[in-house]
């Protein structure tokens, strides 16, 4: 295959998602902004969510994350990378063997390194710009033309995130490999500096789930704790202190920083299947094996763009169906795509992979089954719709669950709180099942690369599943401009009906981020351990069951700092609400204008300084316990990181979900409605799921993922450590 022909169609495809993008953007703001009420509130969204992202940028900066991380890998590999392929005589299986490299190696994962922290770091902030025009226009649009019309300008603009994610995601990688191919490095090599590429990208993830998640959440908190339940005043009413902040976060965590998250999964999983293609293709075919991925990944790209054409409200129906109209079609479009793919590159699939005795990866071709790349993927695109439905059956309100804990509500805070606890623990059960399915499926039909193919395969049409999720905050914020913009009734009652929906959507999106959490973390794993030379990982061996031990303790550890960082800044939050409520007691009786400058600010400083230690926590603690106790037990400490890391994530997406719809069905009316006890005993329910499922449960599918990049990209170090 012409492999600079091939490159130049991955980058014009990668080119034309964001171009696409533009476009989308562009549209936006051709549709009207409102006026008066409208126009200045949505300034104060716009000034909050600049202002966090350019400080929430500076620190990063500030603490020469980056540029630490950046020369240090670059002097580690310069002058000490294990690098190099030789075949083993007895299995053919491809392995490391040590030898210097030049200084050139070095800078260009160094390189690579920091693109994927540039391009992360652009697509939640475009996502951002995008999401905070898009909301006042969303308003504009329901009240002007009803809930069609703001159905579609919420899609386009959540639809910009979503084509600049798949559209940055892909065009940084198309370029590392197009640079590494043109110094004429080997195919392997290439995707070990691309692996400094997803590093990049999982490292600002990190730092944007976290910081923006806390901002979030404490806003949130804050302004319904206090207002809600203390003031007895609606939600998004323009008298709380913390309403701004609140709105502000909505586009600082839930769109930015989930911008980065999904770049960051959607690269990983590529890289990951890729690795494992260099690894198990002979050397004649490698190159093909490798491109073969990246076919699959703008086969995607190009599958969600066509599909977000069909994202159409129609009266009378629920806006929900014309979301999924557009992933269905979009899942279709790239099971059509991917056959092809898989047809085109039979020759490869036939004759390029190496025999595997000891079924180390259980190869394709032991099971002469020509079409085992496209069932692979197959799989993975439905156990993610599975999962999807899953969690869409657990936080919909038209479900027995989230009516149960809203019907548990009536009896107060307490019942609140166990049924949504119940509720989420149950809820690990069908897609932990599913994920177990899929992985034991594809791997068998397609061994270690079929597992890494199922990975790209769930995340394969994220443009159209990130428009999607993104579409939610746009009508969040949508819904708190008419609130405080003192707007008829019945816009607002058309936004909560777009916001709920986005509810779930964005429980669905949790799903599928989980599910590929879990798959790819399984390819970058296998990838370390042949990397590091081990021929397996033995927990039988004490101090790889302490690292196993230790391993499935930081995912809890991990979430507890997050969730305490929530809480601090919440508290402090309160307090502020509280004694505006006291000293200018005019707010409540619309005379005074609350200070709302005062609670972004604490919004910002809060996520500014606790966001930094659980982000250390996840880059240093794999680097610490493989240089000192070896890839062995770093292995284990990977394995029991992921297998809790999932349960918590899933719990943690779920009971923050249904908590927050069974809360939206009492103020529908139904079980008391606003202002009974089962109103507050929901508010406090939604308050304790905000940081379960918009802060903790999130960060953990990138701790999992970033903990295994960091130990693939220093694999060859590790050795046997120092102890």
């Amino acid at each position: 295959m012409n492999v600079v022909l091939f490159l130049g169609i991955g980058i014009v495809i990668s080119l034309a998602a964001l171009g696409y993008a533009f476009y989308l953007y562009r549209k936006i703001l051709s549709f009207d902004a409102g006026k008066g009420k409208v126009v200045e509130i949505s300034s104060y969204i716009k000034e909050g969510a600049h202002a966090f992202l350019r400080a929430e940028y500076k620190v990063i900066f500030t603490y020469i994350f980056i540029a630490t991380i950046t020369i240090f890998i670059g002097f580690y590999f310069g002058y000490d990378h294990i690098s190099g392929l030789t075949e083993n005589s007895n299995t053919n299986i491809v392995v490391d063997q040590t030898q210097y490299s030049d200084l050139f190696y070095g800078l260009g994962t160094a390189l690579s390194f920091l693109m994927g922290s540039l391009f992360s770091l652009s697509a939640g902030y475009v996502g951002m710009k995008s999401a905070t025009n898009a909301n006042s226009r969303t308003t504009t649009a329901a009240q002007k033309s009803g809930i069609i019309k703001a159905l579609d300008v919420a899609f386009k603009g959540g639809s910009v995130m979503g084509m600049s994610v798949v559209g940055f995601g892909l065009l940084g990688l198309f370029i590392v490999l197009a640079l590494s191919f043109a110094f004429g490095l080997d195919p392997y090599e290439a995707i070990t500096y691309s692996a400094g590429y997803s590093l990049g990208a999982s490292s600002i993830a990190l730092f944007g789930r976290v910081g923006g998640g806390i901002y979030t959440k404490a806003a949130d908190v804050a302004a319904d704790l206090v207002g809600k339940i203390e003031a007895e005043i609606p939600e998004d009413d323009p008298r709380n202190p913390a309403v701004i902040a609140d709105n502000v976060g909505d586009n600082v965590g839930d769109v930015a920083g989930m911008g980065s998250d999904l770049l960051e999964s959607y690269v990983s999983s590529v890289i990951g299947a890729a690795t494992i293609a260099a690894l198990i293709f002979t050397a004649v075919h490698r190159m093909d094996g490798i491109l073969f991925v990246m076919t699959v990944a703008f086969s995607g790209v190009l599958s969600s763009i066509i599909g977000s054409f069909f994202v159409k409200g129609k009266e009378g129906k629920s806006p929900f169906k014309a979301l999924k109209m557009g992933t269905y079609v979009s899942a279709i479009l790239f099971i059509i795509f991917t056959f092809i793919a898989n047809v085109l590159f039979l020759d490869t699939i036939n004759s390029g992979l190496y025999t595997d005795p000891n079924g180390i990866f259980m190869n394709i071709k032991n099971f002469e089954f020509e079409f085992a790349p496209f069932f692979s993927i197959i799989i993975g695109l439905s156990v993610g719709v599975l999962i999807g439905l899953v969690s869409e059956y657990y936080t919909a309100d038209a479900y027995r669950h989230v009516k149960n804990i809203a019907k548990q509500s009536e009896t107060g805070h307490a019942t609140n709180i166990i049924a949504g606890i119940s509720t989420g623990m149950e809820s690990t059960l069908i897609p932990v099942l599913i994920l177990a399915t899929g992985i034991v499926s594809s791997y068998f039909i397609g061994g270690l690369f079929g597992v890494g193919l199922a990975a790209v395969g769930m995340l394969s049409t994220a443009g159209i599943t990130i428009s999607v999720d993104a579409y939610g905050p746009i009508a969040d914020n949508a819904g708190g401009i008419a609130e405080m913009s003192g707007l008829d009734k019945g816009v607002r009652e058309i936004t909560d009906q777009l916001d709920s929906v986005g509810n779930t959507t964005a429980a669905i999106e949790k799903g599928f981020a989980i599910g590929s959490a879990a798959m790819t973390s399984i390819a970058l794993f296998s990838a370390f351990i042949r990397k590091a030379n081990l021929s397996a990982i033995d927990i039988a061996t004490p101090k790889v069951m302490a690292g196993l031990i230790v391993g499935a303790m930081l995912a809890f550890f991990f979430s507890s700092m997050v969730i305490k960082s929530v809480g601090k800044a919440a508290n402090e939050m309160i307090e502020e609400v509280r004694r505006q409520f006291r000293e200018m007691p005019g707010i409540l009786q619309y005379k005074q204008t609350p200070d709302y400058a005062k609670c972004v600010e604490i919004s910002t400083a809060a996520a500014l300084k606790e966001m930094v230690l659980p982000a250390m926590l996840a880059i240093i603690t794999p680097l610490a316990v493989g240089f000192f106790f070896g890839a062995q037990v770093l292995g284990g400490l990977l394995a029991g990181t992921l297998a809790t890391g999932i349960m918590l994530a899933i719990f943690m997406a779920n009971a923050g979900g249904a908590w927050d719809n069974a809360k939206k069905l009492i103020e529908t009316g139904e079980f008391g409605g606003k202002g009974s006890i089962a109103h507050k005993a929901s508010i406090t329910g939604d308050t304790v799921g905000d940081p379960f499922k918009d802060t903790a449960g999130p960060s953990i599918d990138i701790l999992i993922k970033l903990m295994t990049t960091i130990s693939l990209v220093f694999a060859a170090a590790f050795g046997l450590g120092l102890f």
